[in-house]
C-alpha cells in the first residue's frame, strides 16, 4: 500500500497561483488513545486455545521423572495388580491410546521457514529520479501540475536513486501490454524461485502446496499455473492464487500455507509474494492516483515452508503466531485504497484522505490482539491493571502502552511509505535501529508491496544481527483495509548469505535520508 509522504503544492504552467492538493493525513492516531476491549479478549482467546498443550507438557515431564525411579519390584507389583483387574487395565490402556492419538492428530504442527529468496532486478532496470521524471515528461500524458506533484512526492518519499521499474516502463513510449506484464511476472517469480530451489536444493516436484499473491495482475491461466508449468510441479499439488488483497497479502499467504500444512503431513509449501507494475501504471492527472507511481517498484519474494520435524535443524525460523485484522466492514476503510477510473477513463489506485486514520485504527486493533500472545507477563499485568482502572475508576487516565521491544528483537514494518514508518517508530517508541530495515528497504528497493517485509528481513540478516532465539515481528497493511502480523523465532543464528539481495551493498547502509 502506498502512503503519501508530504502535502506538496504544485505551481501551474503560468507560474502563478498554487494548486492545493488534498492528500491523506500524515499522522497515525495516537496509540495511547482508547483500546477496544474486544481485541484484548481476542488475544487472550488465542492464548487459551494453546493452554491444553501448555498444561500437558509439565504433566508429561513429571510422569517421565517418576518412570525413571521405578525398580523391578514395582514392575512385578504393578503386573500382579493389573492381572487381577484386567478389565480396568484394558479400559485405561485404550483410553490412554485414544487420548494420545487424538492429541497427536489434533495438536498444531510446527511450521518452519527453511529459507527464502528476494528477487534482485538487473542494473539496467534502475530508475534514478532524473530518469523517472524524464520518462514522465516524454510520455506526454501528464500536465505541468502533475509533473511537479510527482517530483515533490518522489523527493520526499524516502526512495533512493537505485530502485527498479519493469522494462515496459523504461520504453518510450511505455508499452503496458498483457505480454509485457506476463514477462515482468515471469522474470520476478522465476528469478526468486530459481534462487530458492538452488539454495535449498529442493526438488520442485516435492512441493505439495503453492500460494501466490499478486494484488493487481490476475491473468488466465493464473500466476500459480505459470509456476506449475515452468517447474513441471506434480499433478496433485494444492495451488492458490490470491488477488486484490493489497500489500498485506504476503502475511495472508503465509497464514494460508500454515493452515494447509496443518492438514497435509510431511510436505513443503512455497509462498510467492509479488506485485505487477506494467499494466498498473497510472497515466492520468488525478493527484491521489499519482502517488503509487512514485512509490511502487519491482520486487518479489519466494518462501519455502515445511512441517517436517527433520527440517528444523536446517531451517532459519519457526512460525509462532499470525494475527489478522480486517476493517472491511467499514465503508470508509473499504474505500480508502480503491482501484477506479478517473474522469478521463484512466485506471489507477486512489488513496483517500482518511487512509492514515484507518491504518492507525487497524494497527492498534492488530497489536492489541497480538499483545497477550507475545508480551512478557510483567507488561501484560501493567496493561491489564491500567485497562481495568480506566474502565472502573477513571476513564480519563492515560492508557498504558506496552513495550513491544521486550517482546521482539527485530521489526519488519511494511515499507509502504516514510510517513507510516515514522509514525510507527514514534507510537511504539522504537529506536532508529528497529526501523532501520524498513527505512533502508524503502530507500534501496522502494515499495515492493507484499514482498517488502522479506527484503527487510534480508537486510537484518545481511547485517549479521539475527541470532538464535531472536523474535521477528513482520507487520503489513493493505487495501480492504487489512492489517496483518506474523511472528517468527530464529531456530539458529543466521549468517549473511551470498544470494542475499543486499550482499553487495549492505556496507553502504544505513544512509542518512534527507527530506
Amino acid at each position: 500500500m502506498a502512503t503519501a509522504s508530504d502535502h506538496p503544492s504544485a505551481t501551474g504552467a503560468n507560474g502563478g497561483a498554487k494548486i492545493k492538493i488534498e492528500l491523506p493525513s500524515l499522522k497515525l492516531p495516537d496509540f495511547h488513545s482508547s483500546v477496544k476491549l474486544k481485541y484484548v479478549k481476542l488475544g487472550y482467546h488465542y492464548l487459551i486455545t494453546n493452554l491444553l498443550t501448555l498444561c500437558l507438557l509439565p504433566l508429561i515431564a513429571v510422569t517421565a521423572v517418576h518412570a525413571t525411579q521405578v525398580d523391578l519390584d514395582d514392575v512385578k507389583s504393578l503386573y500382579a495388580h493389573l492381572h487381577h483387574h484386567l478389565f480396568t487395565a484394558v479400559v485405561l490402556t485404550c483410553t490412554a491410546v485414544i487420548g494420545f492419538t487424538s492429541y497427536r492428530m489434533t495438536r498444531p504442527r510446527h511450521v518452519y521457514l527453511v529459507d527464502y529468496s528476494c528477487y534482485r532486478p538487473p542494473e539496467k532496470l534502475k530508475v534514478p529520479y532524473h530518469v523517472f521524471m524524464g520518462h514522465s515528461k516524454l510520455h506526454g500524458a501528464f500536465n505541468e501540475s502533475s509533473l511537479e506533484f510527482q517530483r515533490k512526492i518522489l523527493e520526499r518519499s524516502g526512495l533512493g536513486e537505485e530502485t527498479y521499474l519493469p522494462a515496459a516502463l523504461h520504453a518510450i513510449p511505455a508499452v503496458p501490454s498483457m505480454a509485457a506484464a506476463r514477462e515482468e511476472a515471469e522474470e520476478v517469480m522465476f528469478g526468486a524461485l530459481d534462487n530458492l530451489f538452488k539454495s535449498t536444493k529442493i526438488n520442485p516436484k516435492n512441493i505439495g502446496i503453492l500460494v501466490v499473491n499478486c494484488s493487481l495482475f490476475n491473468p488466465t491461466p493464473s500466476l500459480s499455473s505459470m509456476i506449475v508449468n515452468k517447474y513441471k510441479l506434480r499433478g496433485n499439488i494444492k495451488t492458490f492464487n490470491l488477488n486484490g488483497m493489497g500489500c498485506s497479502a504476503g502475511v495472508i499467504a503465509v497464514d494460508l500455507a500454515k493452515d494447509m500444512l496443518q492438514v497435509h503431513r510431511n510436505t513443503y509449501a512455497v509462498v510467492v509474494s509479488t506485485e505487477n507494475i506494467t499494466q498498473n501504471w497510472y497515466f492520468g492527472n488525478k493527484k491521489s492516483m499519482l502517488i503509487p507511481n512514485c512509490l511502487f517498484r519491482v520486487g518479489c519474494a519466494a518462501v519455502l515452508l515445511s512441517n517436517k520435524s527433520a527440517d528444523k535443524r536446517r531451517s532459519k525460523y519457526k512460525l509462532l503466531h499470525v494475527v489478522r485484522t480486517h476493517y472491511g466492514s467499514s465503508d470508509t476503510a473499504f474505500k480508502c485504497v480503491y482501484q477506479e477510473q478517473d474522469d478521463a477513463g484512466n485506471t489507477g489506485v486512489s488513496l483517500s484522505k482518511d487512509l492514515m486514520a484507518v491504518v492507525g485504527g487497524a494497527l492498534k486493533s492488530n497489536i492489541t490482539t497480538l499483545g497477550p500472545l507475545v508480551l512478557p507477563i510483567s507488561e501484560q499485568l501493567l496493561f491489564f491493571v491500567n485497562l481495568v482502572a480506566r474502565k472502573v475508576i477513571n476513564p480519563k487516565m492515560k492508557p498504558y502502552l506496552p513495550d513491544f521491544k521486550l517482546a521482539f528483537d527485530h521489526f519488519c514494518i511494511h515499507a509502504g511509505g516514510r510517513a507510516v514508518i515514522d509514525e510507527m517508530e514514534k507510537n511504539l517508541q522504537l529506536t532508529e535501529e528497529h526501523v532501520e530495515p524498513s527505512r533502508m528497504t524503502l530507500h534501496r528497493f522502494g515499495n515492493t508491496s507484499s514482498s517488502s517485509i522479506w527484503y527487510e528481513l534480508a537486510y537484518t540478516e545481511a547485517k549479521g544481527r539475527m541470532k538464535k532465539g531472536n523474535r521477528v515481528w513482520q507487520i503489513a497493511f493493505g487495501s480492504g483495509l487489512k492489517c496483518n502480523s506474523a511472528v517468527w523465532e530464529a531456530v539458529r543464528t543466521v549468517p549473511p548469505s551470498a544470494d542475499n539481495p543486499w550482499e553487495d551493498c549492505v556496507d553502504k547502509y544505513p544512509v542518512k535520508i534527507l527530506y
